[in-house]
């Protein structure tokens, strides 16, 4: 069973904004690092945010600094990205995983994902 499942994707128009949601099941998030990924049509899978962990240090790729917004809830074992300004470049299926502190290095727990369309 994938301890990561995402959600709170959709279609929105570019200008728009949507807050992703992964929930940790099964497994203490609290003490581990989070990030979200995105992999657009036809393209690898790129790092997007990082959250460090209790005290909540985050990092981002430049793509989406200033638009994108990772936070986490360890009360309740999950991650958020609030992301405003969407651009039709964001489109893509997005994930979250465990990553290495600072880094774009995933654990692996791969689960489906969630699809974010934007259209101009």
């Amino acid at each position: 069973q994938v301890p990561l499942v995402e959600s709170g994707g959709g279609s929105v128009q570019a200008g728009g904004s949507l807050r992703l949601s992964c929930a940790a099941s099964g497994v203490t998030s609290a003490d581990r690092c989070m990030g979200w990924f995105r992999q657009p049509p036809g393209k690898e899978r790129e790092g997007v945010a990082g959250i460090r962990t209790a005290r909540g240090r985050e990092y981002y790729a430049d793509s989406v600094k200033g638009r994108f917004t990772i936070s986490r809830d360890n009360a309740t074992n999950t991650a958020h990205l609030q992301m405003n300004s969407l651009k039709p470049e964001d489109t893509a299926i997005y994930y979250c995983d465990f990553v290495r502190c600072g880094t774009w290095t995933a654990a692996g727990y791969w689960g489906q994902g969630t699809q974010v369309t934007v259209s101009s």
